[in-house]
Formats: C-alpha cells, sequence, structure tokens
C-alpha cells in the first residue's frame, strides 16, 4: 500500500462511525461484537470487546487486511480479495484474506495514524495502546 497523505488520514478517521450493534451476533461468551465503517468502501473495523477490553480486531481499507487477537498476542497483516472484480460471481460480503509473510509494517503505522485521529474515542485509544505493547 502506498504512502498516504496526512489529509486523508484525517479524512479517513473522521469518517469512521459505528454500525448498529443489533445487525451483529453477540456471542454467548459475553464477547460483543462492534464494527465501524469509514466513507471509502472497503473501510471497516470490527472489535471483539469481553469485560470492557478488546480480544480481537480487524482493520479492512484498500484491500489490506490488519489482525491481532489476545490469543495469538501478535499483530497479522494480509491482503483481501475485495479489490479484485474480476469474478463475477464475487460476493462483497465474503472476504478472503492471504496473510503476508511478515507484518507490513507500513500498513501497521498507516492504520495506527488513522486512529491517533480519533484518540478522544477510548476503544481506538485501547489499539493503539496494543500497538505500543507490541512494538516493545
Amino acid at each position: 500500500m502506498a504512502t498516504i497523505n496526512q489529509n486523508e488520514i484525517a479524512s479517513l478517521g473522521a469518517s469512521l462511525h459505528e454500525i448498529n450493534p443489533k445487525l451483529l451476533k453477540s456471542e454467548k461468551d459475553g464477547t460483543t461484537r462492534l464494527w465501524y465503517q469509514g466513507e471509502e468502501p472497503y473501510f471497516d473495523i470490527f472489535l471483539d470487546i469481553k469485560n470492557q477490553q478488546i480480544v480481537w480486531f480487524q482493520v479492512a481499507l484498500r484491500g489490506k487486511n490488519l489482525c491481532w487477537s489476545q490469543e495469538k498476542e501478535k499483530i497479522e497483516t494480509g491482503r483481501t480479495n475485495e479489490l479484485k472484480a474480476e469474478d463475477i460471481s464475487y460476493y462483497p460480503a465474503s472476504k478472503l484474506i492471504t496473510p503476508d509473510t511478515t507484518p507490513d509494517q507500513n500498513f501497521i503505522v498507516i492504520v495506527r495514524s488513522i486512529l491517533e485521529t480519533r484518540g478522544d474515542f477510548p476503544l481506538f485509544k485501547q489499539i493503539i495502546q496494543i500497538f505500543d505493547k507490541m512494538s516493545r
């Protein structure tokens, strides 16, 4: 993914809005899934929250994917098939992710920069803290 300028980062951050949680299935173990969508197509953030802590999150943007889980304790990146339109039977709600062999540090920085524009939002602050913990 090419570098994104500060204006784009600010615009992407400002565009994030919560999708009605009633549209998502909640887990029986007390985990709640939240979904934030940006105005740009295929810009989504999903979070699983349990006991007011993030236990999993995924960010998709421009054919790239970033994922972290409390279970694995590592950030993984990959590429999605969302931008590949050659298959006319492709259903946009289905997403295949091809993992990167090593995490895409540029994409991690871009995601972090976008979330930092929303520093007033506690869940995004938690994600930034996870990035900080993983970079130690």
